[in-house]
């Protein structure tokens, strides 16, 4: 069986069309950057090759993308998506590797552009560390029950997201501990949500959060082991349940009032065998919610071996979006500047 071949809502390729924009998806799993667009009352699935591609973000037309052991900042450009070489005419935008920061293996998981550049979530030595191409990272933030600098994912520290002034504010994590793999003992109520500003737990007791995201004002988690998208009163910490989604929900990207989150499967091992929707029989993808009303509008779910998703971001306003990897940029070389963008036409040599 194909293992990109997909089931989907009979609406999901109308609602894609109606929004006009594109869903691109991590899965490290299986090594693959997934975009999702739809015409003509079809789904068109273009799937690149990436090592562990995780958290992804977007700033202006520069997109960072953490993988195995580098983080990856691409350019956007129009113009050589329309020049393409192998089709021409064809993407209305394409993303293309211009820098990557060599970081070994930290197993990043969010990364996010914000007033201190671009910050990554350092998991296995928990922490939040600046990208800037000067060091492997430098460590900016820790939190305050992490009493030493070391390898071990003490507490799953995972997700951060940046407040309205693009300035770092939340984290969530699985556990308050300084033990190596110490998050495990208590994984499915020792989760949190921490202000970094202010050093102080926001929300205590959580079901293995991920991706905290602040949009309209408004901050929501994903609480993972518990299926559920969270609202969360940013002063009082109170809990708002939005929605109920089947599957391990990791991924959040929000468009008008649509929330995207992507949902995997539990993988077979002990740190998730255990826990009460393991029972259930799940398949990996993407789902659109109303945020309004909690209804679920849409999903494209995988049949095949894809069981795990890590983010998803809905890219507005472009239909059709190409992506370029290294070994691509290699084969098809181009510059980019800030008044020109070209591919380069490699010409035999003549003596």
């Amino acid at each position: 069986m194909n293992p990109f071949q997909a089931i989907h809502s009979p609406n999901m390729p109308e609602v894609l069309e109606k929004l006009g924009g594109t869903i691109i998806l991590t899965t490290y799993q299986t090594g693959k950057v997934i975009l999702l667009s739809a015409s003509e009352g079809k789904i068109s699935q273009l799937v690149r090759d990436f090592e562990r591609p995780m958290g992804i973000s977007f700033y202006e037309d520069l997109m960072a993308m953490a993988l195995r052991s580098n983080i990856t900042i691409f350019k956007q450009s129009d113009e050589l998506a329309k020049t393409y070489p192998k089709k021409k005419d064809t993407y209305d935008t394409l993303f293309y590797p211009t820098a990557s920061n060599l970081t070994s293996f930290i197993d990043t998981h969010d990364v996010t552009f914000s007033q201190q550049g671009l910050i990554a979530v350092n998991t296995a030595y928990s922490c939040l560390v600046k990208i800037d191409g000067a060091n492997s990272f430098e460590v900016v933030w820790k939190p305050p029950f992490i009493n030493e600098f070391k390898n071990g994912d003490a507490c799953h520290l995972n997700g951060c997201c940046t407040d309205e002034n693009q300035n770092i504010r939340y984290v969530t994590g699985f556990g308050q501990t300084n033990e190596k793999q110490g998050w495990r003992l208590n994984k499915l109520t020792g989760g949190f949500l921490m202000d970094v500003t202010t050093n102080e737990f926001l929300c205590e007791n959580l079901a293995m959060p991920h991706s905290p995201r602040i949009y309209k004002n408004e901050l929501y988690v994903l609480l993972s082991a518990t299926e559920e998208l969270i609202k969360v009163d940013r002063i009082t910490g109170e809990k708002t349940t939005i929605a109920k989604i089947d599957g391990f929900i990791r991924g959040l990207s929000f468009y008008e009032n649509y929330a995207f989150i992507g949902v995997s499967k539990l993988r077979k091992s002990h740190t998730f065998g255990d826990l009460p929707i393991a029972r259930k029989k799940l398949l990996a993808g993407v789902v659109i919610v109303d945020i309004n009303t909690g209804e679920k509008v849409s999903e494209l779910l995988y049949e095949g071996e894809l069981e795990e998703i890590y983010d998803v971001h809905f890219i507005p306003n472009k239909k059709r979006v190409n992506i370029i990897n290294h070994p691509m940029s290699q084969q098809h070389p181009a510059i980019l500047t800030p008044n020109h963008t070209a591919w380069i036409v490699k010409k035999e040599k003549v003596e």
